[in-house]
């Protein structure tokens, strides 16, 4: 086995190898702060350029395109308030206000440490527990996915804004435009209106970038001309607000937190369908409701940043662990990962950690490879791109405008996804007046669908088995319930907690 290993380290340790790596890392980061382009897309580009390439080195330079896009993903999140990525949605909620005090450096430099441990924590899994935690991923049907959604649901409780009913109104939007498209039981159309464009639902993508960024565009250029000359980006001369001290990162549990955030996202991302985008929203209602200041989440708490881009980047590393030991794609970046492995004739799952061992380990070393050459970019571009968002509002925001009109087109090539943006845009902008938090509305929107379909697909199983007691015979369902319980239970604490403060 360590003869393997060596040999492995020796194929994948070449200039070659390195510099390659090195570019999807780059191209990833770059993707991944514009909005509306996605490392997936970007991956599935390229790929044919691996099929000249060993897959110990192809493999490795599309995942390094994932990884920076992870991070990529939070420098527009925190600066512009427009997650580059879905997966940095929660990004926002605490990295923008951070911004917005001249803290935007920082919040990037807490996201590229926070990514860069996930992403290197769920690597390791990957390498050394892929065979434990599949044999535990594979346990989950249905009953078990409605219990994991319900449980990432639970974070509305602690984020619905200035009142509860209002907090519930935005959730009950985002859930019922979550239903339009083909129903996914009986294959009946909902409330597309004959529109043959919204049979597929609506994108994520356009609604993501319509409810957060076109509102913040058309707020920032409602001000007086003087006020546009400004710069865009608030920066601060304090050396404190700019730089990330080890203090900061290790302040209140704050390495503890990292790893806890972090396996909540390999636990997350090693289940097939769930993806970073929920393990970002799981570890950050976790944050919140573990703190002794909970008040302070959403105003520029910069531990709210570290959990969840430390969940989304485990995730993101820990999809491979149901490809590689079960030739299950956890995601629709993995199931691009699938096609180079099914090109090089390489079968892929529980046998092939005895048939090609070597192939393996060098995958591997070429993750970790990635992991740290990502935050060597990511080091290097923060400067870069901070002094960029300096140039003054009235020039800033009318291009933000277009990259997001053009990453948007370009996600499905169709003017009407842009339309989409705008229509949310507007919704977003009057629900900002009206001091209504669009967070529920974004969350409930990414989990409903997945929750409709489990409990569905739970009913069905009720049915075929003649009472709901066979649920109760499930070990991992009844774990998890006791799970959402302890939750619910947490919640309310906080909720009372919070009265109390106020």
């Amino acid at each position: 086995m360590i003869d393997q290993i060596i040999d492995s380290a020796l194929q994948v340790l070449q200039p070659e190898t390195i510099i390659l790596v090195l570019l999807g890392v780059a191209v990833g980061q770059i993707v991944g702060g514009i909005p509306g382009m996605t490392g997936t897309m970007v991956m599935a580009l390229l790929m044919p350029l691996t099929f000249a390439m060993p897959i110990w080195v192809g493999v490795p330079m599309l995942l390094g395109i994932l990884k920076g896009a992870l991070f990529g993903g939070s420098v527009s999140a925190v600066m512009l308030k427009t997650p580059g990525t879905p997966a940095a949605l929660a990004t926002t909620f605490d990295g923008y206000p951070m911004a917005q005090q001249g803290k935007g450096k920082k919040a990037i430099k807490m996201a590229l440490v926070a990514s860069t441990i996930g992403d290197t924590f769920g690597t390791i899994c990957l390498i050394f527990l892929s065979g434990i935690i599949a044999s535990v991923a594979i346990m989950f049907g249905a009953p078990e996915y409605a219990i994991v959604i319900l449980c990432a649901l639970l974070i509305l409780g602690t984020l619905q804004g200035r009142s509860f009913a209002t907090g519930m109104l935005s959730a009950g939007i985002g859930l019922l435009l979550g239903t339009v498209g083909v129903d996914p039981v009986v294959g009946l159309s909902r409330l597309s209106f004959n529109n043959p464009q919204l049979y597929s639902g609506i994108e994520l993508v356009p609604l993501l970038i319509g409810l957060l960024t076109i509102p913040e565009i058309i707020k920032q250029m409602e001000g007086t001309e003087a006020s546009k000359r400004e710069s865009a980006i608030r920066t601060s001369n304090n050396k404190e607000d700019n730089k990330l001290y080890w203090k900061e990162i290790k302040k209140d549990k704050g390495i503890k937190n990292l790893f806890r955030s972090s396996t909540i996202g390999m636990m997350i991302g090693s289940i097939p369908g769930l993806g970073a985008e929920v393990a970002g929203i799981v570890s950050y209602n976790q944050e919140v409701l573990s703190s002794k200041n909970p008040e302070k989440y959403g105003k520029g708490e910069i531990k709210g940043v570290a959990a969840t881009e430390s969940a989304n980047s485990a995730a993101g590393a820990s999809n491979l662990i149901p490809y590689l030991s079960l030739g299950i794609p956890g995601d629709t970046s993995i199931a691009v990962i699938a096609g180079a492995f099914l090109v090089h004739g390489i079968t892929v799952g529980p046998m092939m950690f005895e048939e090609s061992p070597g192939v393996l380990y060098a995958i591997f070393i070429g993750l970790l490879i990635a992991s740290l050459l990502n935050l060597l970019v990511g080091h290097i571009m923060i400067p870069v791109i901070t002094k960029v968002l300096t140039v003054p509002k009235g020039f800033l925001f009318p291009s933000v405008f277009v990259i997001a009109a053009a990453g948007t087109y370009a996600f499905r090539g169709s003017f009407f996804d842009v339309g989409i943006m705008m229509a949310f845009g507007l919704i977003g902008y009057i629900l900002m007046k009206l001091d209504i938090s669009v967070i529920p509305l974004m969350i409930a929107f990414i989990l409903g669908p997945m929750l409709e379909t489990q409990v569905r697909r739970t009913a069905v199983l009720i049915k075929s088995e003649g009472s709901v007691l066979f649920l109760f015979q499930r070990p991992l369902f009844v774990i998890l319930l006791l799970v959402l319980i302890g939750m619910t239970f947490l919640i309310i604490r906080f909720k009372r907690r919070s009265k109390l403060v106020e």
